[in-house]
């Protein structure tokens, strides 16, 4: 269903740019791109594995679909994951982020692929006229929903930059009247430094991490640029998007469901998703996979007049003598203050071993560790302020824009 998807976008919009690399500055119409794939290789593979941030990967895409193959895209230099052949009736496998465990597939059918991208543009507002500037992964979830199906199903453009670069940025947008600007947090931060967010970009997007308040406060005084935060996971697609004008006063909100999307929260405290872009199942372990379209989160959540409210993940909460806290609550504290740009927070065994857990702060920014005790006791009980603190230059994210609580509980263990 998805290549005849595309074969019809492809023959609606034929003259119109579909791509344009950066990097090459070589363009395609939708109809020079459909013919590019028809021609493009067969491989002889059972599993597609489009790799890396080029129009070569929407070229293996294309041709995967064109086979009937199964398609599992890989970040650059990742190797191929090795399992059995999938669930027959699956065409899509999304490695997820591991952020809390390890890593596993998540398998999806074409209409689960469709929903999801269905969802987004109907929700967000995507338009023909303002072309996806593409700096993120088009092989993470993020990347793939937001750019590469909205193209192939939705006939939104797609324009390529090499790299995040401020420089390549304001040269990809130079000759365009609009555009849309999908992103992470470190991303928008580090262009926001350098006052390098093109003038022309028209609907910002934020996701994969947190959106820090200040950070979308401050590109909205100086810019009037609302940064829009967006929220999803790998098993579900998008799950909630701010749609508002103005910047958010809560930075636990993420805004509201998206278009055909329903939720819940469950006796735990855990964000319920029901929505046709659900995964099958999980592969090749299929333990705890979704069922039916609903996907169990470990996020913690408050649903609040049609709008979600994040407190933290269930596997992240520290538990400091019986008491449980969210790390995100302390980081949001600790982010209020001026002298912090970025914070981490984790729990690590205690020594004292009625305490069970210390809480341990890790921090880039001119702040004292004595300014911030003092700070944080103004707002949060005492047992939640940091025992431990690490003060760094800067906290460095992922590719994906995350920053790994795992990681840096193992470097604390080992008196890193």
């Amino acid at each position: 269903m998805l290549y005849e998807r595309w074969r019809q976008i492809s023959s609606e919009r034929r003259n119109d740019v579909a791509l344009r690399d950066g990097a090459s500055g070589r363009r395609w119409t939708f109809g020079q791109l459909f013919c590019a794939g028809q021609s493009h290789p067969a491989r002889e593979e059972e599993v597609a594995f489009p790799q890396g941030h080029s129009p070569q990967f929407i070229l293996d895409l294309l041709a995967a679909w064109r086979d009937g193959k199964t398609v599992c895209p890989l970040e650059p230099r990742q190797a191929p994951p090795q399992f059995s052949n999938p669930p027959r009736k699956c065409v899509h496998l999304k490695c997820t982020s591991a952020t809390t465990g390890a890593a596993r597939l998540a398998a999806f059918t074409g209409g689960q692929l469709a929903a999801d991208a269905e969802n987004i543009v109907r929700t967000m507002g995507l338009r023909a006229d303002w072309p996806n500037l593409g700096v993120i992964s088009l092989a993470h979830s993020y990347g793939f929903s937001n750019l590469v199906l909205p193209l192939l199903l939705h006939g939104i453009p797609l324009i390529l930059a090499p790299a995040p670069l401020p420089e390549m940025v304001r040269r990809a947008t130079e000759n365009e009247r609009a555009v849309t600007l999908p992103s992470v947090p470190a991303m928008w931060r580090a262009w926001g430094e350098s006052k390098a967010i093109p003038a022309n970009v028209r609907l910002a997007i934020s996701a994969g991490a947190p959106l820090p308040l200040r950070l979308e406060a401050e590109i909205f005084e100086s810019l009037g640029l609302k940064i829009h935060n967006f929220y999803g996971a790998s098993e579900c697609g998008g799950i909630a998007f701010d749609a508002e004008a103005r910047p958010r006063g809560d930075g636990s909100c993420v805004g509201a469901a998206l278009s055909n999307v329903n939720l819940s929260v469950n006796e735990d405290g855990c964000l319920i998703v029901r929505s046709g872009a659900v995964a099958e199942t999980y592969w090749p372990e299929e333990a705890d996979s979704p069922t039916g379209g609903v996907f169990h989160t470990s996020d913690l959540a408050e649903l609040k007049e049609g709008l979600v409210y994040l407190r933290g993940r269930r596997d992240d909460q520290i538990n400091v003598a019986g008491r449980k806290v969210s790390p995100e609550t302390i980081e949001r504290a600790c982010l209020a203050n001026p002298g912090v740009r970025e914070c981490l927070v984790f729990g690590a065994p205690s020594r004292e071993e009625e305490r069970s857990e210390i809480i341990v702060a890790v921090v880039a920014g001119e702040a004292t560790e004595g300014e911030l005790r003092q700070y944080l006791l103004q707002t949060l009980p005492a047992w939640q302020v940091p025992r431990q603190w690490r003060f760094v230059k800067t906290l460095p994210a992922s590719a994906r824009g995350k920053l790994s609580r795992q990681e840096w509980r193992r470097r604390f263990a080992a008196g890193a």
